[in-house]
Formats: structure tokens, sequence, C-alpha cells
């Protein structure tokens, strides 16, 4: 009832003088958390205006936000309807990711005013003209009103970490499907996240003024249409008068290729040489995609760029490129996938000299996000020589040194792009580089890891956290990067201190326990609070410890007093714990008062995050496993989109050892014989059994 409903208001007045009518509704509790939404909006609107030339069309622009809601949003014209976890945002109760979130799916559903409805899709199939256009947007959107190398690195993360999963297993396609059973398995992360990556390549092939001519082209010809992916890959290559046939297999086909690169130079000619080569390794019958690959090359020895970034089109299977070179000091080093330039993985075929370039570019490239990744491979590559029990000096020596760089280089102005830099990769990209996943052995070999960089650099970590805490003292609250990038490398210097080596020397676990509890009561912001409380979480093995955690939760249950968004950040630090008995923790929660599965947002806050603990879900006896099915079966004939998400869990059998596979087909089995079993989750589960 919209009489039960507060709302704030405001007014923009576009380029040509329109003056639109802005108003975002919600509880009328929560009138206060609504500002930052429509700061966003406006932001959007200017945004849109000045980098696309596109104005709002009506005089009204409303946006509702709902608790119990399935998606993120839907651009309904002029009354957008939110997840309330894309509208509310609050110093006390938003964390700065909630904040960035917020910005983007605000952004997003602004965008489609043109992308997605003054410009439709003919048919559902159609689905990433209107979806990964618009994703691209609101990343242009967040990385140009905060940090583009931030954004960068977020996003592909994201890709990675989803997306890649995806297009691995047994629910890949093309991001123009051919087929579907239910319509809502089609908002996907390949539809969205990979379709966002193929616009980009248009972008990073024609040239940022290239691709704006696109877009031009494109809505003069189509506005007020309903229209086809080829339409726009037309309006793309008819704009810039280039053929771009070639790059519909973007379009055709599915899976992730590999990009493999050799290279070599001649000082005697000062000839640098490189041989590009693509394959579809989950996909070999794949014809050869149209990838840009975005290149520069670094000096060794002086860290000069001695080649600056320019794209690269590789159409063929294989290609060679040279390129004459002058005041070369060193190793010509290349940098490939400059800004992440395509969806594909990448391979060095020079693997004696693999580690040399890494260490190179991570202190060197002048490209932020390739100096990022070229960190990560090194860090991977001791996590993945620990899991083999091979992790010697040469595996790790490279590791400190890139830590120490990335600690003292005066390169990483950004505190955010610092802080990334010190993070080791996740699980998930880990278990990407693996044939087969190995969840528990995994956790166990990244852990290691940490606790030997943890220990190497924990007076530079002490130090470094002193310093961003001075700083930040009585400093007012504001979300923007500077501030933003303060918090967050001050949490990563917070995990690394306390990260505890041994977990049987109860004074060490309690004095780590000590220290994340004085953070805790310190913080004047969400983002502070669950750092803390998110490494309290994982104590376990010392009762004066435990007794710490469990305070620190008590207090912030209580403290949430019943406001939905935070309660279901309550749930989710506990979900992600890395304590042995999480899932007996997970079922009891399962009983609290507070858990309602028919509620999306709570059920994804608490399930969905525990299905994506991988060591705990993937427990040897099954017991996860189990567990989800238990929840499939209750859940599907409430909600059958969540189930279908959650059935998602069990389908890649194959990436996992015999038994742990073995398990997951017995419970796929067991519930697709459950009665009236939803289209959604039927098609999941199908085709994982395949």
């Amino acid at each position: 009832c919209s009489s039960d409903l507060g709302s704030i208001s405001d007014t923009y007045i576009t380029t040509s003088g329109r003056k639109v009518h802005l108003e975002v509704f919600s509880e009328k509790e929560n009138v206060n958390k609504l500002d930052y939404a429509m700061e966003s909006l406006k932001n959007s609107m200017k945004w849109d205006e000045d980098k696309f030339g596109l104005e709002y069309d009506l005089d009204i622009y409303n946006i509702v936000a709902v608790n119990d809601f399935n998606m993120g949003a839907m651009e309904n014209k002029g009354l957008n309807v939110f997840n309330t976890a894309y509208v509310l945002a609050d110093q006390k109760t938003a964390s700065d990711g909630d904040y960035e979130r917020v910005e983007g799916v605000i952004g997003h559903e602004y965008f489609h005013n043109w992308t997605g409805n003054r410009v439709t899709c003919r048919d559902w199939f159609q689905l990433t003209l209107k979806e990964g256009l618009t994703v691209f947007r609101d990343q242009e959107f967040s990385g140009d009103l905060g940090s583009n190398d931030v954004t960068r690195i977020e996003n592909v993360r994201g890709l990675r970490g989803r997306q890649f999963a995806e297009d691995s297993g047994p629910m890949s396609h093309p991001i123009r499907p051919e087929s579907y059973i239910a319509m809502d398995n089609f908002y996907t992360a390949t539809v969205y996240s990979k379709g966002a990556e193929v616009i980009r390549m248009y972008q990073t092939i024609l040239t940022p003024e290239g691709f704006r001519k696109g877009m031009d082209l494109y809505f003069e010809r189509h506005d007020g249409s309903a229209v086809t992916c080829d339409d726009f890959r037309a309006a793309m290559a008819d704009a810039n008068g280039v053929n771009l046939d070639v790059f519909e297999n973007w379009y055709l086909q599915n899976g992730t290729p590999t990009l493999s690169h050799s290279s070599s130079y001649d000082p005697s000619t000062s000839t640098f040489t490189l041989t590009l080569t693509q394959s579809s390794p989950t996909n070999p019958s794949n014809k050869p995609f149209h990838i840009p690959v975005s290149f520069g090359v670094i000096d060794s020895t002086s860290g000069d760029e001695l080649l600056p970034t320019q794209v690269l089109e590789l159409k063929e299977a294989s290609k060679t490129f040279a390129f004459t070179l002058s005041n070369v000091a060193g190793t010509p080093v290349p940098s490939i996938l400059r800004g992440f330039s395509a969806p594909v993985k990448l391979v060095n075929e020079n693997e004696e000299e693999a580690t040399f370039q890494l260490q190179t570019l991570a202190a060197y490239d002048t490209d932020g996000f390739n100096r990022w990744e070229a960190g990560q491979k090194i860090f991977s590559s001791a996590i993945f020589a620990e899991l083999e029990e091979k992790c010697d000096s040469a595996a790790l020596d490279p590791v400190f040194t890139t830590f120490q760089q990335s600690l003292t280089s005066e390169k990483l102005g950004d505190d955010s792009i610092r802080a990334y830099n010190l993070m080791l990769p996740t699980e998930g990209s880990l278990a990407e580089d693996l044939e087969t996943i190995q969840p528990v052995k995994l956790r166990e070999a990244r852990g290691s890891i940490k606790k030997q960089v943890a220990k190497k650099f924990k007076p530079q970590f002490q130090s470094l956290y002193d310093k961003l805490s001075s700083e930040m003292k009585g400093v007012p609250f504001a979300v923007d990067s500077k501030s933003i990038g303060k918090r967050r490398l001050r949490n990563v210097c917070l995990d690394y201190i306390t990260t505890t080596f041994d977990r049987s020397d109860e004074a060490e676990v309690l004095a780590n326990a000590k220290i994340a509890h004085t953070h805790y009561y310190a913080a004047n912001t969400m983002t502070d609070k669950l750092a803390a409380m998110s490494i309290l979480s994982n104590v376990y093995g010392c009762a004066e410890a435990e007794a710490l955690r469990d305070e620190v939760l008590a207090h912030f249950f209580e403290e949430a007093a019943g406001d939905a968004l935070v309660v279901n950040k309550w749930f989710s630090v506990q979900a992600s714990s890395t304590k042995p008995d999480v899932l007996d923790d997970v079922k009891r929660l399962m009983e609290h008062p507070e858990f309602n599965i028919k509620n999306p947002n709570r059920c994804r806050a608490l399930v969905s995050v525990f299905t994506a603990n991988s060591a705990a879900f993937h427990a040897e006896d099954g017991s996860g496993y189990e567990f989800i099915t238990n929840v499939i079966k209750k859940l599907d004939p409430l909600n059958p989109q969540v189930s279908s998400r959650m059935c998602g869990s069990l389908i890649q059998h194959k990436r996992y050892d015999t038994a742990r596979g073995k398990l997951m087909v017995e419970k796929l089995k067991q519930i697709k014989e459950f009665d009236g079993l939803s289209p959604d989750s039927f098609e999941v589960v199908s085709r994982g059994l395949k």
C-alpha cells in the first residue's frame, strides 16, 4: 500500500532544460537511508548526458524499494522496482561495498531507459543486447566516478569467480543462448558479465571515440524499435567502416578461450617478436574469436615503457607480430591483455621466463590492472606449489619481493589499488586454474602462504595499520575513493595482523581476537565492523577468544535492531566462517526467529553464502550436499528462482575428485525425483546430470 511508504524527492534539469521530478520510495522507517540512492540517480543522469549525449525523456522518475524481491531491480519505465539491498544506505548500516553496489545498480537501471526501454530486444534470446550493454555502461559510470583501475579489478574478480566457472560447466552457453526451459534461468553471469566484456571489446577495437560513433548510429537507426544483437554489431561496423564478421563468434560460441603467448627479442635488429595463439579447451570445435589484445612492453632493468599500449587484433588461430624497440637497457617484457581487454585465460608459453616476466610487471607495469594481475599470478604459483607440497624459497622469494614492493612502492598512489595488490587470490579464482578442485587442501595451501606472508611482514602491516588509523582519526565519514581506499587498506592490514600462526597456541589466538575485538568497538562504519567481525567469526579452540567472538556477534545483532539488511550481514558473516563446525552453525541459524526461508534476501544471506564457503560446503563426508538438498526440497515450491540457483552449487561435479563428484550426482538425482520440481530447478539439475 503506497500509504505505508515514505519518500524523498528532488529535481533534475536536463541539458535541454527539461525539469524532471525525482522520487525514491521505501518504508517510512527507511527514508533516512535514501539520500545516496538519490545522489547516485542524479549522477547517472548527468553522466549519460556527458558520455553518450542521452537525456531522460519523461517529467518524472520514480524508484520504489521492496524487501521481498528476487532480483536486484527492474527497469519499468518511469517507476523502477528495486531490492532494498540496492537502494538503502547510510553510515551505520551500509558497508563501502553496499554503497558501491547502490551506485552501480541505480545507474544500471537508469541507463536501461535508453539501452532496454527506448531500444529494446526483439526476443528473449537477445537479452544480452540490453543487459550486457547496460552492465558495461554501469561499469564505466562507476569507474569514471571512482577509480577505473579499482573498478576493473573488482569486475574481473567477479567475472572469474562466477562466469568463468559457469563457462566451464554444464550450464555453459553463448551470450546469446539458443534455447531455454525456464526464462528465469536466462539471467546468467554469461548474459550479463561476459556480455559486458563483449561490449567492452567493441570499445577496445574501435577506440572510445569510435564506440561513441557506433552508439550514436545505433540510436539513430533503432530508437523506438525492438532489435537484435546483429543490429548493434552492424551499427558499430558501419559507423567505423570496419568488418566485424568474425566478432559474431562471441555471440554464437560458448566457453572461455585460452590465449597463449610467446615472445623473443633480437638485440642485433632491435626486433621484439610476439606470437599469439588462441584455443577453446572446453569447446574445441569453436572457430577463432576476434580477440583484441591491449599490449605494451616494459624494460626489466630501467622499468621504462619501451612500447606504449596498442591494440593487436587476433582473428586467426595464431598470428605473429614484430616491433622495433629503442633504448633497451635490460630484457623487454611483454605486458599482455592490459586492462583485461578480452574475457580469456592467458598462458605464457615462455615457462622458464614466466616468473621473471611477472616480477618485472609487478614492479614496473604502467597498466594498473596488469600490475595487480602479475602479483596475483606470482601468489597463485606459490599457493599451487604449496598444494603439491613443493613450495620452497624459489616459489616464496618472488611472493615476498612482490609484497615488499606493494607495501612500499610510491607508484601505488591509490590506497585501494595497494590493498588489492596485497590480497591473495580468492579460493574461487584459484580453483579456476585447477584441473581437479581440492577445496579443503586448497584452503590449507592458501592459508599456509598467508601465514608466511603475515609473519614476515607483520611489523610493516602493523606500522601501516597504525599510520592509517592516525590519519583517519576524527575525519568525518565520506563515501569517496580516497576514504574507501583508506578503510580497505587498513582492513587488509588488520587481516594479516590477526593471522594466527599456531591455532594450538591459545595465547596467540586470544591476542589476535583482542585486536579484532578492539577494532570492532572502535569502528564508526559498517565496513570496519564487518572486517573485525569476520575475523572473529573464524575463532575457535580458545574459550576466552570464543567469548569475545560471541560477544561481538551478539552486540552486532542487538545493534541491528531488526534492520533487515544489517541482519542479513550477521547471517552471512557466520555462514562464511572457516570454523570446522560452520555447518552446525548454519543449521542452527536456519531455526533462528529472524530466518525466513520465504525471504529471498535472507535465504541468500545464509544458505547461498554457505554454498560459496567452498571447503565447508564440499566437506568430504558430503554433509554440505545433504544440507543443500534438504533446503532445496523446502524452498523449490516457495521460490523456484532462488532454488534453481542453489541447484547450481551441485552441477560442477566433474571439476572435483571422484568421491565428491559421486556424492553430488547422487543428490542431483534425488532432487530430480522431487514431486512437483519446478521447471527452473529441473532445467539446472537435468543439465547438471548430462
